[in-house]
């Protein structure tokens, strides 16, 4: 009997599907079945996974969904398995991640499982966004921690009473789906060795593309909403204090401290990060936070109000 089935949707990840692949394949607890659900590749994706399985990997392909919550529920309506571990392409899997985001499913100590993501960054501006953008396993409450879509494990009777992954969200979807096991009563916890890698965006453009959508997500899902004021009244008062800096020169002093505080915790993560590098690579690396956390600000408040529109058509 099928007890547990690994998942993933991947759409045109032919440049990273095989790294995803091979990290599945060699985990330390191997799943009774792998499911990849292809959600309209127009690449070689399925043909690559197609390989594996001439190859006589354990692996099922299936094909269906519109986005990445409907790719997900293709995958775990065709699992077999009572518990499901879900990941997504563009990632590689620690060697025991599968084996610690089980181990409280099936010790009965929780119904939903988070797990960790970790960057892997590949430049010197992907580690400063990682470093600025992502936190530290040592800086998360694990009774807080809500599950990502590319590391998280459940029993699929949580799938089943909540009735799936919203498909009416492209984005922000695994968060509305924990949201509403937990307030079904499902108990939760996190493992935060349960690890994946992923890369960060590798330009700012791509940075702004993908915060954008996350605050739309947010927006049309009503996710966060006291969150995002503040957001805005915060640049509301910089803009300001900037405006009263050439009147009142003290005002500079309040505007360092507020840059010093925002940007505490990425500087002391990419210190680490950057330790052993020369010193004008470290330095340029070093100028990045500030920069990265604008953009994504930016882009959370022109999505956010987009999203919240999008909600308003939709509800309406």
């Amino acid at each position: 009997m099928t007890q547990l089935s690994l998942i993933c949707t991947v759409k045109n990840e032919a440049d990273t599907i095989a790294a995803l692949l091979d990290s599945m394949l060699a985990q330390s607890r191997q799943p009774d079945e792998i499911v990849v659900n292809d959600c309209g590749s127009t690449d070689a994706t399925a043909a690559i996974v197609q390989t594996y399985i001439d190859r006589g990997a354990p692996i099922r392909l299936v094909h269906g969904g519109f986005n990445i919550s409907s790719g997900r529920n293709n995958a775990i309506r065709h699992a077999q398995g009572h518990l499901i571990a879900s990941t997504d392409a563009g990632l590689a899997l620690d060697r025991e991640w599968l084996e610690r985001i089980i181990a409280p499913l099936e010790a009965d100590q929780a119904d939903l499982v988070a797990g960790f993501y970790q960057a892997a960054p590949r430049s010197d501006l992907e580690t400063a966004i990682g470093a600025t953008n992502y936190p530290l396993a040592a800086e998360v409450d694990p009774n807080r921690f809500l599950a990502a879509g590319q590391s998280v494990a459940f029993r699929k009777v949580v799938w089943e009473t909540v009735g799936g992954y919203p498909e009416w969200l492209d984005h922000c979807e695994d968060l509305v789906f924990d949201q509403a096991a937990i307030a079904a009563g499902f108990r939760s916890t996190a493992v935060l060795d349960a690890v994946v890698h992923f890369q960060p965006r590798s330009s700012l453009r791509a940075l702004f593309r993908q915060y954008f959508f996350y605050a739309r997500g947010d927006g049309v899902a009503n996710l966060w909403p006291l969150r995002h004021a503040i957001r805005y009244a915060t640049y509301l008062g910089l803009l300001v204090l900037l405006r009263n800096l050439p009147q009142r020169p003290w005002l500079g002093a309040l505007l360092g401290l507020g840059l010093a505080g925002y940007t505490r915790k990425p500087y002391r993560r990419l210190w680490l990060a950057t330790k052993g590098w020369t010193f004008d690579r470290r330095l340029k690396t070093l100028s990045l936070p500030p920069i990265i956390r604008l953009v994504g600000d930016l882009a959370k408040m022109l999505g956010y109000p987009v999203g919240w529109l999008v909600r308003l058509r939709k509800f309406k």
